[in-house]
C-alpha cells in the first residue's frame, strides 16, 4: 500500500503507511532541526532538549512517562542528528492513542524542571566523556569539525562541558519555540492503523503548533583540514574524507553506489585489498554522508603503527584506481546490496516510519522503492568512474586520526598522491 500524505492547516505533514498484516505500529515526530540549527552559544542544546523531553511534563513525571509506555509493552526513544531530531515509539496497534498522547505531551508540555535539568546535564557530561574516551567515536567528531571548520554543521552534536552546563530552562523553551513549528515537522506512522481516525486524532493533538516557518541554518562550506591526537593505543583510528554530494545533487545516488563498491562489505575493493590480501587492518569501510546542501565521502580504518605507512598509500591507490576500472559486475553487485537492504528495511514499520519522515523533510515527498531502484539502474559504470575521478581530486582532503599518529600521512601528501587540483588551506590545521 502507498504512503498517505496529508498537510494540515497549520503546515504539519502527516504520513500514514498502513501495513494491515501487522499487529504493531511505529510512529513518531521528526523535526527539521538538529545540531546544525544551533547558534554558537547554543552548542549542544538540541541534544539536551531531546533528553529533557522525557524528564517531566505538566501531566506526567519522568517515571510516569516511561511507565505509561512500558506498561503496555511499548518503547519510546529519541535521537538528535546534524539536521533533524526524532521522537519515536513502537507498540501494539491497539495502544496507539496512548502512545500519541505521551508523544505530544513530552513535546508540548515539558516543564524543564531545574532539578531534572541539573541531573540530565550531569548525564550528558558523562556521555561526552565516554565519547572522548573512545577513539572510534572521537575521530569522527574531529573529522567533522575540521571538514567544516568553525561552522555549526561541524560541531559535535553533544556539545561541550562548558556549553551544556550553561543552559537554563528558558534557553530550552526559547530553542523549542524557535524551531519546533508545524511546517518543520512530520508525524509519521507505519503499521496496523485506521487512517481516517488516526489523521483526525493527530490533527487534534498537534493543533497547537504555530504555522510560521522556522529559520534556515547558514549554508555549509566544506574546507577540509587535519586533526591528529596522539594517544598510546594499540591501533590508530583514521578517517579520510572528501567533499561529497548533497541529497539533491545529481550524483547523490551514484555516491551511494560508489561507497558500496569501495567499502560497503566483504567483497568491496578496500576490504579485499587492505584487509584480506594484505592484512593491514581488521575493519575498513566507506561511508557516504549527505546533508541538505553538502556531503562527505569517507573511509574509516584502524591499524597498528607499523602498518600505517603501508596502509594509507594502498587506500589512496584504490581510490585512484576506481576512476579507471569500475566494472559492470561491481555495479550490479552494489545495486543488489542496496536493493536487498531497502527490501529488508521496508519489512520493519519503524524503518518505514523513519524513512518516509526523512524523505518528506528533505524532498517534500515520499520516494518509492521502485523509483529508487530506477534511479540506481540508470547509473552506469562509466558514470561511477567519472565520479571517482572528480570526487577524490577536486576538493581538499580531510584527515583525522587518534592513536600513534607520527606515521599518519598528512593532507598535503594525500593530495599530492591523488594528484589533487584543490587548493589546500592551513587554517584548520
Amino acid at each position: 500500500m502507498t504512503v498517505e500524505v496529508t498537510r494540515l492547516d497549520n503546515g504539519l505533514t502527516v504520513a500514514l503507511h498502513p501495513m494491515p498484516h501487522l499487529e504493531t505500529v511505529a510512529f513518531g515526530t521528526w523535526v527539521k532541526a538538529g545540531a546544525r540549527n544551533e547558534a554558537v552559544s547554543e552548542h549542544g542544546i538540541a541534544h539536551l532538549l531531546e533528553h529533557m523531553a522525557f524528564k517531566g511534563t505538566e501531566n506526567r513525571s519522568a517515571r510516569q512517562i516511561a511507565e505509561a509506555v512500558e506498561n503496555v509493552g511499548g518503547d519510546i526513544n529519541a535521537a538528535t542528528s546534524v539536521e533533524t531530531t526524532a521522537y519515536h515509539a513502537r507498540m501494539l496497534a491497539e495502544d496507539i492513542d496512548l502512545g500519541l498522547d505521551v508523544l505530544q505531551d513530552i513535546l508540548q508540555n515539558s516543564i524543564f524542571d531545574p532539578t531534572e535539568l541539573a541531573r540530565e546535564k550531569h548525564v550528558i557530561l558523562q556521555e561526552i566523556g565516554a565519547a572522548n574516551d573512545q577513539p572510534d567515536d572521537l575521530v569522527f567528531d574531529m573529522f567533522q569539525d575540521v571538514a567544516y571548520g568553525g561552522q555549526p554543521i561541524g560541531r559535535p552534536i553533544l556539545g561541550t562541558p562548558d556549553t551544556v552546563t550553561g543552559f537554563s530552562p528558558d534557553d530550552l523553551r526559547r530553542y523549542l519555540a524557535t524551531h519546533y513549528r508545524a511546517p518543520n515537522m512530520v508525524v509519521s506512522v507505519a503499521g496496523k492503523l485506521d487512517s481516517d481516525r488516526l489523521l483526525e486524532r493527530i490533527g487534534s493533538l498537534y493543533s497547537g503548533y504555530g504555522s510560521e516557518l522556522a529559520g534556515t541554518p547558514p549554508a555549509a562550506n566544506y574546507v577540509g583540514g587535519q586533526a591528529l591526537i596522539e594517544r598510546d593505543t594499540s591501533e590508530t583510528q583514521i578517517v579520510l574524507g572528501f567533499e561529497g554530494r548533497a541529497y539533491q545533487a545529481r550524483d547523490f545516488y551514484a555516491s551511494q553506489l560508489l561507497s558500496t563498491i569501495m567499502g560497503g562489505g566483504m567483497s568491496s575493493r578496500l576490504f579485499q585489498e587492505v584487509r584480506e590480501n594484505r592484512g593491514y587492518c581488521y575493519s575498513i569501510y566507506c561511508f557516504n554522508w549527505s546533508f541538505s546542501d553538502t556531503g562527505i565521502f569517507g573511509v574509516n580504518a584502524a591499524t597498528e603503527e607499523e602498518d600505517l605507512p603501508k596502509m594509507m598509500p594502498l587506500i589512496l591507490d584504490e581510490l585512484q584506481r576506481a576512476a579507471d576500472d569500475i566494472s559492470d559486475e561491481e555495479v550490479n553487485r552494489a545495486r543488489a546490496q542496496i536493493r536487498t537492504g531497502l527490501m529488508m528495511s521496508m519489512e520493519s514499520p519503524a524503518s518505514r516510519a523513519g524513512t518516509q519522515a526523512r524523505q518528506l523533510l528533505l524532498f517534500g515527498r515520499t520516494i518509492s522503492n521502485e523509483e529508487l531502484m530506477e534511479r540506481l539502474e540508470a547509473i552506469s559504470a562509466q558514470r561511477l568512474r567519472e565520479l571517482a575521478g572528480s570526487l577524490f581530486t577536486e576538493s581538499p582532503p580531510t584527515i583525522a586520526a587518534v592513536g600513534k599518529t607520527a606515521k599518519v600521512m598528512d593532507r598535503q601528501a594525500i593530495a599530492a598522491h591523488l594528484g589533487s587540483s584543490a587548493t589546500l588551506s592551513n587554517a584548520a590545521e
